[in-house]
């Protein structure tokens, strides 16, 4: 069985559509509902909501206690995927690498940032594509911080988005 820490933070794939006003807001989780479609007969997932929010409001707090909970798992020798809005997950990502070379400077399993560019149940979303991806990674990869996006991994320190193309790309 592998297992695998799934650290929810909101973004664009935990968006819902609010039909009292037109608008798309991370109102409740929805990586229970992407779980429940995919077949992972042999993955154990620990799924922990540490917030839910759009990542352009996310503090220097909220990228330390993603970085604490990454740590926990991985000093148990445990991958962990991280949910997270594309806008500033680079930012985060940068956040944890440096928090896990600080204080794991020897680890043993990736870490994986994720997220989506169209929220989950709106037709034509990546967000079950890029967990998916990530999940998958997370088997495959030797240790460090990624970015996992639309069929790409990434190391953390060498991708920016591009947010006219809403992709990700490789630093030269």
């Amino acid at each position: 069985m592998h297992r695998v820490a799934l650290l929810t933070t909101g973004g664009t794939i935990e968006k819902r559509y609010v039909e009292q006003d037109g608008s798309m807001e991370n109102t409740e989780p929805q990586i229970s509902r992407c779980l429940s479609l995919l077949r992972l007969p042999t993955a154990d997932i620990v799924v922990e909501q540490l917030m839910n929010k759009d990542s352009l409001v996310m503090t220097e707090q909220d990228r330390l206690t993603i970085a604490q909970r990454v740590l926990v798992y991985v000093d148990q020798g445990v991958p962990v995927v991280v949910t997270h809005g594309t806008d500033t997950v680079v930012d985060s990502g940068k956040f944890v690498a440096a928090a896990l070379a600080a204080e794991l400077p020897h680890m043993r399993v990736p870490v994986l940032f994720t997220g989506a560019m169209t929220p989950f149940g709106i037709e034509g979303s990546d967000a079950l594509q890029n967990l998916t991806e990530a999940l998958l990674a997370s088997r495959l990869l030797p240790s460090g911080v990624y970015l996992a996006f639309h069929g790409e991994v990434f190391p953390i320190a060498g991708v920016q988005k591009n947010r006219h193309t809403s992709q990700f790309v490789r630093l030269s």
